[in-house]
C-alpha cells in the first residue's frame, strides 16, 4: 500500500500541475477505493492538495502563469466561506454521506456539460460575442463580484467533500475569463486552491480527519508529479491543453456521477 500511495500522489501531481484539476477530484476517489474512510479521505485530500499545489505554484509563477488580482478575488470568497462551513459542521454535525453523494452527483453532470463546452470554446464565444464584436474587458465591477461569488461556493464545495478548487474552479475561470489561456487559467485556478485547500484542511485536522503517515507517502510521489505537470503546461500549446482538460473533466464528471 505505501508505493501504491506514492504511484498514486505522482499520478495525480502530474495530472494537476498539467490541468489545474485532479487534487480532490481524482485523489478522493482514489483514497476511497484504497479503502480509506470517507472523512479521512477528504481530510488528508485537502492538506495534500493545498501543499502540492503549493509546489505547483513556484513553477507557474516563475512562468507567467498566475493572475494574482483574480487569486485575490477567488480567495476573499472563499477563504471566508471555508471557515464558516468549518464552523457549520462543528456545530450542527449534519448527515455529510448523504449531502455529499447529492453534491457530487451535481458536479458530475456539470462537468461533463462543461468539459464539452471547452471543447467548443472558440464556437461558443462567438456565438455569444460575436466574431467581429471587441473583446470584453479584463476586469471590472461585475466581473469581480462574480469572482468573489464563485470563491464563495467553492469554499462551501471543496469544505464538504474535497471536491471544486480544481475541477469547479478551473471550470469557472474559463466562464468568467474566456480569453485567458489555458496555461494561466490552470495556474491562476492553482494559486487560489492553495490557501482555500489550507485553511478547509487545517479545519478537518482540528476534528481528527488527517491519515498523516498516508498524507507523507502521497506528497513523496505528487510534489515530483506536479513540478514536471506545471513544466509542461508552460509549453503545451493551448490547442493541445484545451482538449486534455476536457478530457479530464468528463473522466471527473463520469466519476462522480456514477
Amino acid at each position: 500500500m505505501e508505493v501504491a500511495f506514492i504511484v498514486a500522489g505522482f499520478a495525480v501531481g502530474l495530472i494537476v500541475g498539467l490541468t489545474g484539476i485532479g487534487g480532490g477530484s481524482l485523489m478522493t476517489p482514489i483514497l476511497l477505493w484504497f479503502g480509506v474512510p470517507p472523512a479521512t479521505a477528504v481530510g488528508s485530500d485537502l492538506l495534500y492538495a493545498a501543499i502540492t499545489k503549493g509546489g505547483g505554484v513556484l513553477v507557474h509563477q516563475r512562468a507567467g502563469n498566475v493572475d494574482w488580482r483574480i487569486v485575490r478575488w477567488l480567495a476573499g470568497g472563499s477563504v471566508p466561506a471555508t471557515v464558516l462551513t468549518l464552523i457549520a459542521l462543528h456545530i450542527w454535525r449534519p448527515d455529510l454521506e448523504t449531502l455529499n453523494n447529492l453534491i457530487k452527483h451535481a458536479l458530475g453532470i456539470a462537468l461533463l456539460l462543461t468539459a464539452l463546452a471547452i471543447l467548443l470554446k472558440t464556437k461558443l464565444l462567438q456565438w455569444t460575442r460575436g466574431v467581429n464584436a471587441p473583446p470584453p474587458p479584463k476586469h471590472s465591477p461585475s466581473r469581480d463580484i462574480n469572482t468573489l461569488a464563485t470563491g464563495a461556493l467553492l469554499g462551501v464545495l471543496v469544505t464538504l467533500t474535497s471536491i471544486g478548487a480544481g475541477a469547479v474552479g478551473t471550470v469557472a475561470l474559463f466562464l468568467l475569463y474566456p480569453l485567458i489561456p489555458t496555461a494561466r487559467l490552470v495556474g491562476t485556478e492553482i494559486a487560489h486552491a492553495v490557501p482555500l485547500t489550507l485553511v478547509a484542511g487545517l479545519g478537518h485536522a482540528g476534528m481528527g480527519h488527517i491519515d498523516w503517515g498516508m498524507l507523507g507517502l502521497l506528497l513523496c510521489g505528487s510534489l515530483p508529479g506536479i513540478w514536471i505537470g506545471s513544466h509542461m503546461a508552460g509549453k503545451v500549446p493551448d490547442g493541445i491543453l484545451r482538449p486534455i482538460l476536457a478530457i479530464m473533466l468528463a473522466v471527473v464528471g463520469t466519476k462522480l456521477v456514477w
